[in-house]
């Protein structure tokens, strides 16, 4: 701006000399930077991922600890209420054999990480937002930054929250450690392809957008299979759940946690397929939608 400011002054002022190399400085002003190749585009849309997330990240709160805090003070929360349920229903040994509150933060870890993913990236933006308007910002660069602000807030809650249970009740044990890694990536990444389809809604309707989004995550709360183990499972009942890719993800996940568990009853691959086709789904009508969508669309909302 300091630059702005003095090369008015020298057009007001045409006999005063301005600085050398300084008419060059105000040129490069007003110059919109493009990139020259493929690697240079790569680094500007990762740059644009991170700072977006961080302030996805300072938007909740102003201070980004705060914010954290409130992320595992929720996830306590939630934790301590089934604990609650499970004692008052008579249940106060794992029906799986090993740590009670392992099987409990096994369910509820990757739950809270595949709903939350799913609101966040259904939210992500809109055409009548002011971000979308500046470019080089974009709707996949928005997406992106949301689905990765609840993986960082849930990964720095998860490790927090282990790290505790592990130094103050009992130290924590896992059979195949990298297979719970994967399994929680799994549940954020099917969480984000769910959460692009009801994106690519969004426009047309948002009121029934918004709407599927919280049937769905509150089916989660039960069709997840959280509460429950897969094997023990009635066959009749096996139709409600089996469609759902996270009570998979939860039910493989147990069995990576668990040395004493085997699944028997859902497949590791039924949730990466599911969230591939649903993301290709969810990119077939964001793209077509935003062919015709329109800023008055809003106009009335």
């Amino acid at each position: 701006m300091r630059d702005l400011f003095r090369s008015f002054r020298s057009l007001s002022n045409p006999t005063r000399a301005a600085p050398q190399g300084y008419h060059e400085r105000t040129r490069r002003l007003f110059i919109q930077r493009r990139n020259q190749n493929l690697i240079q585009a790569a680094g500007t849309t990762l740059a644009l991922i991170y700072h977006q997330t961080v302030y996805n990240l300072r938007t909740d709160h102003r201070n980004p600890i705060i914010g954290l805090l409130l992320t595992i003070l929720q996830t306590v929360v939630f934790m301590a209420a089934f604990l609650l349920i499970f004692l008052v229903i008579g249940i106060r040994q794992s029906p799986i054999r090993g740590d009670f509150m392992m099987y409990i933060m096994s369910g509820i870890f990757l739950f809270m990480t595949h709903v939350k993913t799913v609101g966040a990236v259904a939210s992500s933006h809109s055409v009548s937002g002011g971000l979308t308007q500046h470019e080089p910002l974009n709707p996949a660069v928005l997406i992106a930054a949301a689905a990765l602000t609840v993986l960082y807030r849930q990964t720095i809650s998860i490790l927090a929250i282990l790290g505790l249970y592990n130094v103050l009740l009992n130290p924590v044990t896992l059979a195949h450690p990298v297979g719970c890694v994967a399994m929680y990536l799994q549940a954020w990444f099917s969480g984000a392809c769910v959460g692009l389809v009801f994106l690519g809604i969004r426009p047309w309707a948002p009121k029934a957008s918004q709407l599927l989004t919280t049937v769905y995550q509150r089916i989660n709360m039960f069709a997840s299979g959280k509460m429950f183990v897969a094997n023990v499972l009635p066959n009749f009942m096996l139709p409600w759940f089996i469609w759902n890719p996270l009570f998979h993800i939860i039910d493989q996940a147990r069995g990576d946690i668990f040395v004493n568990y085997t699944p028997q009853k859902t497949d590791p691959y039924y949730a990466i397929w599911f969230s591939l086709a649903a993301m290709m789904l969810g990119l077939l009508i964001n793209f077509t939608t935003r062919k015709y969508e329109s800023l008055s669309w809003s106009a009335g909302h």
